[in-house]
């Protein structure tokens, strides 16, 4: 893995500054607003639980071990995240197909229905932020931000020695 200065020998270090601040301005608003959409939704879902429907729903019914691992997380962090989500009805347990002993998380269909009403009101903002963008420049920008978040994972993953935690 190269080192941090073969990684910026061959890049203009006011275009790196100029990018790390980018990105902490972007962290910053972000929790300001948690991005949380527009309208009777808005901030009304932690990232944590729209993180975890989320995947959910994309991936169907897991165990907290998969569910951990596919978002990098440790397991107790999942299984504290995830009890409200099953208290307040978002969430259930059933047993797995296969092995009757084992657990599954899967969304219900209240989470169902409380994940799209908070995907709509995300989605509004994203319109409303982006609304002087093109569709091309909403694709690049979406493009390269899916791709600095997954180096981001990446190299985050190869400097925590011990594997993903919270």
């Amino acid at each position: 893995m190269p080192t941090s200065s073969d990684m910026t020998t061959h890049t203009d270090p006011a275009l790196l500054d100029a990018l790390q601040h980018q990105v902490a301005v972007f962290a910053r608003r972000a929790e300001q607003s948690r991005l949380g959409g527009v309208g009777q939704a808005r901030n009304s879902m932690d990232r944590a639980a729209y993180l975890l429907l989320n995947r959910l729903d994309q991936e169907g019914p897991m165990g907290v071990k998969a569910l951990a691992a596919g978002m990098g997380i440790d397991s107790s962090t999942v299984t504290r995240q995830v009890a409200p989500l099953v208290d307040s009805g978002l969430v259930s347990r059933a047993t797995h197909p296969e092995d009757g002993r084992a657990v599954v998380l899967q969304l219900s269909e209240r989470g169902h229905a409380r994940l799209e009403e908070v995907r709509t009101s995300r989605r509004a903002l994203m319109a409303l932020v982006t609304e002087q963008w093109s569709e091309e420049e909403r694709a690049a920008f979406t493009t390269l931000l899916t791709r600095f978040n997954a180096s981001l994972c990446d190299i985050t993953a190869s400097l925590t020695p011990a594997g993903p935690t919270s």
